[in-house]
């Protein structure tokens, strides 16, 4: 019975449930970067190059035995039972990974300013910073400003390391 209360415990952890959202996403995501390399990339720079499709690149490495060399295609040279190395589906593969990147770097980019933003117009506002030095109000030496006690009287500044009210009682410690 503790293995299923344990299971149940690490699966209803919160950042397992998100961890499963952000992958849903993150596939869905994926899905339409694939989609933009795929089908308005990919045909502009295969017409620069002169070839519509990045996948039919390949480098024959060994004739297959069912038909010699050359292949129209990638398919027909395996087929034919070719070994090939296929450098466009790889260079299909890692410009649809760089759009991904990118697309990603922007959104947390965006989300990052957007929270900043919305931290400078909401947030707290800000404080000024403290000195690091103050006057002791009894020999008016320079002292560090939260020290509670004068370093060359002796003085009992406060417990905020600020002076004493004039009219406070100093009462032993």
């Amino acid at each position: 019975m503790s293995l299923l209360s344990d299971f149940k415990a690490f699966a209803l952890r919160g950042n397992l449930i998100d961890l499963a959202v952000g992958f849903t996403v993150g596939a869905a995501f994926t899905t339409v970067a694939q989609s933009l390399v795929d089908d308005l990339l990919m045909p502009p720079l295969g017409l620069l190059l002169g070839k519509t499709d990045f996948s039919d690149y390949y480098l024959l490495l060994r004739e297959g035995t069912a038909a010699p060399a050359p292949y129209a295609t990638k398919e027909a040279a395996e087929a034919a039972g070719a070994v090939t190395l296929d450098y466009g589906e790889f260079l299909t593969n890692g410009l649809a990974f760089l759009v991904v990147a990118v697309a990603v770097f922007a959104v947390i980019r965006l989300a990052t300013r957007a929270g900043e933003a919305i931290e400078d117009e909401f947030g707290e506002p800000d404080t000024p910073e403290a000195p690091a030095t103050k006057k002791c109000a009894y020999c008016r030496e320079t002292v560090p400003h939260k020290a509670s006690r004068c370093s060359h009287c002796t003085s009992f500044l406060g417990t905020d390391g600020g002076p004493l009210a004039p009219d406070a009682a100093i009462t032993p410690g």
